[in-house]
C-alpha cells in the first residue's frame, strides 16, 4: 500500500480537527465551494502579527462589524482605526493597515492582488503575510513559514543547529512539502498543528499526523528542538508618566507622533524614556508621586514608568497635549502601557465634581 504523503496526512487531520476561527472558512465549507474573503484573510494576518490567536479571536469580530469591507476601512478616520486597534500592540501595523486599505480601494478597485508578488508590494505586507494571503485567500501554492512552521520543520527533519542560524534552510525544507492542491488548507493545517500538537514545550507526538516521518520523534529528541541561541537581556529604560485631571472631569492626553513607538496613539504625557529620565511635567500643577511604577515589555527593551498625578483647577494651557472631556475619554482606546498607567493613577484622581467618578 502506497504510503501517504506528509501533506496528505496533515490535510486529513485538518479536515477533522481544524480550529474554528472567525476569519476562517472551515474545510467542509471549502469543499462546498465557499471561498475565503481576501479582506478577512488579510485583516486576520495583520492582526496576528505579534499577537496571540486568543486575543485576535476576541477582537476580530468587532473590527469587521465596524468596517466589513476594505472600502469601508479605507474610508475610516485614522483616529477611529487607531482607537479600535488599541491593545493589539505594534501600532505601526494599524497605520499600515489603513494605508494598505486605501491603496487597495483606490489603486486596485477594492480587490487584493492574487499573487505573492502583488501582495508584497502593499504597505505592511511582508514575505510571510504575502504568502499566507496568496495561499489561503487564492489557493496559490506558496510556502507559508512562521514560527510554528519553523518549529515543525526543525523537528520533522531533525535540524539540530540553532533556529536563528538555519531559518533559510527550514524555509527550503518546508517548500519541499508544500502541495499544489489545497495549499491554503495546508498552510492553516500547519498553523493548527503547531498551536495544538507540535507545541513549543511538551509536544503531543502521539497525536501528530506527521509522526510516521518525523525524524526527531524517531530519534527521541522532539522536545529538544528547535534549539536556540541564548537570549540577550533586554535593556531597561525608565520614564515618568503624568496623569492630570481637571476638577470638571477632563483628562490631559497627548497624541504621540505618527512615527515611532506607539505612533499616532493617545496616551499620557511622558518624560523621555532612558536611563535617567528628567522631570518634564506638561503643565504647572501640584504633582504628586503615586509611589508606584508601571512595567511593560516592548520588543527591544523593558520600560518602567513612575506615575505622577495632579488635580487641576481652572483651565490652564498645557505645554503638551490637550484636555479631553470626561464623557469622551475611553480608557479602552489607550495602548496597553497607557492603560496600566491609568489603573495606577485612577484611585488618586477618583473624584470629579460632586464626588462623581467620570473616568469610565
Amino acid at each position: 500500500m502506497r504510503e501517504a504523503s506528509p501533506a496528505g496526512a496533515l490535510l486529513r487531520w485538518y479536515d477533522s480537527r481544524a480550529r474554528e476561527l472567525p476569519w476562517r472558512v472551515p474545510p467542509a465549507a471549502r469543499r462546498r465551494g465557499v471561498r475565503p474573503d481576501p479582506y478577512r484573510v488579510w485583516l486576520s494576518e495583520i492582526m496576528l502579527q505579534q499577537t496571540t490567536v486568543a486575543v485576535v479571536r476576541h477582537r476580530f469580530p468587532r473590527f469587521v462589524d465596524l468596517w466589513p469591507t476594505v472600502r469601508a476601512l479605507a474610508a475610516a478616520p485614522e483616529g477611529q482605526v487607531m482607537a479600535a486597534w488599541a491593545g493589539l500592540g505594534y501600532y505601526a501595523r494599524a497605520r499600515n493597515l489603513l494605508k494598505c486599505a486605501r491603496l487597495v480601494a483606490d489603486a486596485h478597485g477594492g480587490r487584493f492582488p492574487e499573487t505573492r508578488e502583488g501582495l508584497i508590494a502593499l504597505p505592511g505586507i511582508g514575505p510571510y503575510t504575502a504568502a499566507a494571503i496568496a495561499a489561503i485567500a487564492f489557493d496559490r501554492p506558496e510556502t507559508v513559514v512562521d514560527g510554528n512552521v519553523e518549529r515543525i520543520m526543525a523537528r520533522y527533519f531533525a535540524v539540530s543547529e540553532p533556529l536563528e542560524t538555519v531559518k533559510p534552510e527550514l524555509a527550503r525544507l518546508a517548500a519541499t512539502l508544500t502541495p499544489r492542491e489545497r495549499p491554503g488548507d495546508y498552510a492553516q493545517a500547519l498553523m493548527d498543528l503547531g498551536a495544538t500538537v507540535c507545541t513549543p514545550r511538551a509536544p503531543d507526538c502521539a497525536a501528530c499526523p506527521l509522526g510516521a516521518g518525523c525524524r526527531a520523534l524517531a530519534g527521541g529528541c522532539a522536545a529538544e528542538l528547535p534549539r536556540r541561541l541564548p537570549k540577550a537581556a533586554k535593556p531597561l529604560r525608565r520614564g515618568i508618566a503624568y496623569v492630570a485631571r481637571r476638577v470638571d472631569g477632563a483628562w490631559l492626553l497627548e497624541r504621540r507622533p505618527a512615527r515611532g513607538l506607539l505612533g499616532g496613539m493617545l496616551g499620557w504625557p511622558c518624560s523621555d524614556w532612558g536611563r535617567e529620565p528628567r522631570e518634564s511635567p506638561p503643565l504647572a500643577a501640584d504633582w504628586a508621586d503615586t509611589g508606584a511604577e508601571v512595567s511593560h515589555v516592548f520588543t527591544h527593551f523593558r520600560l518602567r514608568l513612575s506615575v505622577r498625578v495632579a488635580l487641576v483647577r481652572g483651565r490652564p494651557t498645557p505645554r503638551v497635549g490637550s484636555f479631553v472631556a470626561g464623557s469622551d475619554f475611553r480608557p479602552a482606546a489607550l495602548p496597553s502601557v497607557m492603560r496600566k498607567v491609568f489603573e495606577v493613577a485612577r484611585p488618586h484622581l477618583q473624584e470629579g465634581p460632586g464626588g462623581e467618578d467620570r473616568g469610565n
